[in-house]
């Protein structure tokens, strides 16, 4: 028991710096496409990276449990309707163990906003600058590839 404790401590004293110091705002989207999986096939490198950017911008705003489920199973059925089923159930197992907003990573459930926010319904003042955001950045792609 006393092995438990430790590094449940541990994170506790992490979590409670990381809120101390929180401004609690929502910082630009940004997107790593499939984080430490691939975006697609040798052959088709790109194949399933639509499905992650999408399912990273349901990450990046963060939200409820439910509304994480809900995201996890999107990226799933984008995944299947590329055509590539036991990839989609790959991936949807590695969303729900590695994106918990309690881990601190930057691909976390919620990680536009400081580390930690747990989950938390976004307000309509948050969704509306969160819709603002995602504007932006789809604007920015856009010029990019013209």
């Amino acid at each position: 028991m006393k092995r438990l404790l430790l590094p449940f401590m541990i994170l506790s004293l992490f979590s409670l710096v990381a809120l101390a110091n929180s401004k609690d705002e929502l910082k630009p989207f940004t997107s790593d496409g499939c984080s430490s999986f691939p975006d697609g096939t040798l052959k088709q490198k790109q194949l399933w990276l639509s499905c992650c950017v999408a399912h990273d911008k349901a990450y990046w705003m963060g939200g409820t449990y439910e509304e994480r489920l809900q995201a996890d199973k999107a990226l799933k059925v984008c995944v299947e309707q590329v055509g590539e089923k036991t990839i989609a159930k790959l991936m949807l197992a590695g969303v729900r163990v590695g994106g918990s907003p309690y881990w601190p990573t930057d691909f976390r459930w919620g990680y536009g906003w400081d580390y930690t926010r747990g989950y938390q319904k976004l307000t309509q003042k948050e969704l509306e600058k969160a819709k603002k955001l995602l504007a932006d950045y789809d604007s920015s792609e856009r010029e990019k590839s013209k």
